[in-house]
């Protein structure tokens, strides 16, 4: 969720920290948001070293607040500190100096910067909208579709249900590359059976996302398990990751496989011997 910042909004923040702060202390702000709040304080230096306090626009993961503290020993203070949230409020703040006059964001600019840190000509044909269409493929790829669990009743069937060859893609966490492939999902009813379309829904919802392919697995296991209440469920995963095969190791073809088992598929060999079978 995007929250749009008003320049009220952000005078009145500074004006708390400054309040807050030893009176006439001397602030360094931190490139490039943290320059900007820096000056509105009226008490800004240019260098870390005349300066008593730090201070920077946002502390999204930390990282920066500790680098500097640690460098520097010097106290550190934000607008807004969002690692506070302990990730359960995804909210994306934008500052007033994010925006064009037109009252578009600057994500894109950043994309743009990071062609040029690489050494390309972002003016050349070819890339002149590659930051806008990078900026579009992250938004719509990591905001899969919404989709309700319908489940029916089961009406006495507990047998093994099994959906196989199930594609996926997803980017991974470490790299943002992309690692794909198919999932099997089995599941034995209890009461409740679900539509067969919402299998494949489920694996989608969990892989489009920055992710990890063990994690994926157990996701789509236990939200199974939750929503229908089975006997057992089981999540069997393949894919080819990117990030082995065009940089590091550069192993080609290589594939890996993950298994989540749950409930009978777990405590009954029969079971998971049943399931295992089936998919070879």
């Amino acid at each position: 969720m995007k929250q749009y910042l008003t320049w009220s909004e952000i005078y009145q923040a500074v004006n708390k920290i400054v309040l807050q702060c030893p009176k006439n202390s001397k602030f360094y702000g931190v490139p490039r948001g943290g320059q900007i709040v820096a000056g509105l304080t009226g008490y800004s230096v240019d260098t870390i070293e005349e300066a008593d306090i730090i201070i920077d626009d946002i502390i999204d993961s930390g990282k920066t607040r500790d680098r500097y503290i640690n460098r520097y020993k010097k106290p550190f203070v934000s607008l807004f500190d969002m690692s506070e949230t302990n990730g359960t409020e995804n909210v994306w703040l934008v500052f007033p100096w994010e925006m064009r006059e037109e009252g578009e964001e600057t994500v894109e600019d950043n994309v743009t910067r990071l062609l040029q840190y690489f050494g390309e000509d972002v003016n050349r044909e070819g890339l002149k909208e590659t930051p806008k269409r990078f900026v579009k493929f992250f938004n719509e790829f990591l905001n899969p579709p919404k989709w309700n669990c319908t489940t029916f009743e089961g009406e006495g069937y507990d047998e093994m249900i099994i959906q196989t060859n199930i594609p996926f893609h997803s980017l991974c966490e470490h790299h943002i590359a992309p690692f794909f492939g198919t999932g099997t999902i089995a599941y034995i009813p209890s009461k409740k059976i679900v539509g067969l379309s919402k299998l494949a829904r489920t694996l989608e919802t969990f892989a489009r996302r920055l992710q990890n392919q063990e994690r994926i697995t157990m996701q789509v296991a236990e939200f199974l398990w939750n929503e229908l209440e089975p006997i057992g469920v089981a999540v069997q995963l393949t894919a080819k990751h990117m990030c082995m095969e065009m940089r590091g190791v550069k192993k080609h073809n290589t594939h890996t496989t993950t298994t989540k088992l749950m409930g009978v598929f777990k405590s009954d060999q029969s079971a998971r011997h049943e399931f295992l079978n089936a998919i070879k």
